[in-house]
């Protein structure tokens, strides 16, 4: 039986996915970019389901798209979550990226499409397609600048150059950096803070931010109230009034 590409394991309403091409240093082919985006799907699908983590297998995060596979012609893509299955459309959830090792090319186009990025110290991140004459087209070279400074995002897309966690870190694309080997547990530790919160509202919370990019002041507070009204009239809403009324931990199920 051959194994997954990308597979998942439960913490409670954590979803842990995990890109499983290790002798490939995790980079996307067709097959993988279809699991990733039917994993998203059950993802966004699953009201027990509350964030999700997303790393590599074998110490490394993504090495992007596998070259192999383009030149057979294959697209790692799928028509309604783009490519590698999420780059177009995200999880409508919070979602973090934990990376060990490298995140390249598509690999840093992945953690574009997370809300929050955990890297180990030593890995290093890239998008060196200009020194292939390869233009980017993951979504890294207009989500760049809204994640790091103008200057400072045109600098490492013009050179191609690598980075460091800690020079990400220090311009706000990297939340956090741990140890080495231990991305994945700093993920869920930021994850464990984040759930103390109602996952309606969280999940509220990250569309109306994505969406107001593009949204004037004006047609702000319009919008933003029909992508809050789900978590306004939820349950998880009615148990978080009560369990701050009856001073104890609320108890959330997602609806």
């Amino acid at each position: 039986m051959s194994k997954p590409l990308v597979f998942t394991e439960r913490l409670g309403p954590i979803l842990i996915i995990t890109i499983n091409r290790p002798e490939a240093r995790n980079a996307f082919d067709a097959a993988t970019a279809k699991a990733m985006s039917d994993i998203v799907d059950d993802f966004d699908n699953d009201p027990s389901i509350f964030l999700a983590v997303v790393t590599g297998a074998g110490g490394t995060f993504s090495a992007g798209a596998d070259l192999r596979a383009a030149a057979r012609g294959e697209l790692a893509s799928t028509p309604e979550r783009g490519g590698f299955g999420i780059f177009k459309r995200p999880p409508a959830k919070p979602l973090i990226a934990a990376v060990e090792g490298h995140a390249v090319g598509g690999g840093m186009e992945l953690c574009m499409s997370c809300d929050l990025v955990v890297a180990a110290s030593d890995a290093k991140f890239g998008l060196p397609e200009v020194r292939h004459n390869v233009v980017a087209l993951g979504g890294g070279l207009f989500r760049a600048p809204r994640r790091v400074p103008y200057n400072i995002a045109m600098e490492f897309l013009l050179t191609g150059d690598m980075q460091s966690a800690a020079t990400l870190q220090q311009w706000g694309f990297v939340n956090r950096v741990s140890e080495p080997g231990q991305a994945l547990a700093g993920a869920l530790e930021l994850a464990q803070r984040i759930l103390r919160n109602g996952p309606t509202a969280l999940a509220a919370t990250k569309q109306i931010v994505r969406a107001a990019v593009d949204w004037t002041e004006s047609e702000a507070w319009v919008q933003q109230m029909a992508m809050a009204k789900p978590a306004l009239e939820s349950t998880d809403r009615r148990e978080g009034v009560q369990a701050f009324l009856e001073k104890r931990a609320p108890v959330w199920q997602g609806r």
